[in-house]
């Protein structure tokens, strides 16, 4: 996740973002569910975490902040 300057403590900080979005990432994987939450971090970065639920437990595939899904995170939250 360093390769995006973003690290495994702020995804997971995403995931407690009660304004946060879970979208279906249909296009990267046909054998298993993937999604993208999209989430604030305590820093206030708006950031997108793809994952993958495995049993009980989520796994982080990877974690950006990418302009496209800020915009998403900031129309579907301003009104809230």
């Amino acid at each position: 996740m360093s390769k995006h300057d973003c690290n495994f403590t702020e995804a997971a900080e995403c995931f407690r973002d009660p304004q946060g979005i879970q979208l279906t990432d249909k296009e990267h994987s046909k054998t298993e569910e993937r999604f993208y939450w999209i989430g604030q971090t305590l820093a206030g970065r708006v950031l997108t975490v793809r994952f993958t639920i495995r049993g009980s437990k989520i796994r982080i595939i990877g974690c950006a902040e990418w302009r496209q899904m800020k915009r998403i995170y900031y129309e579907k939250t301003k009104n809230k």
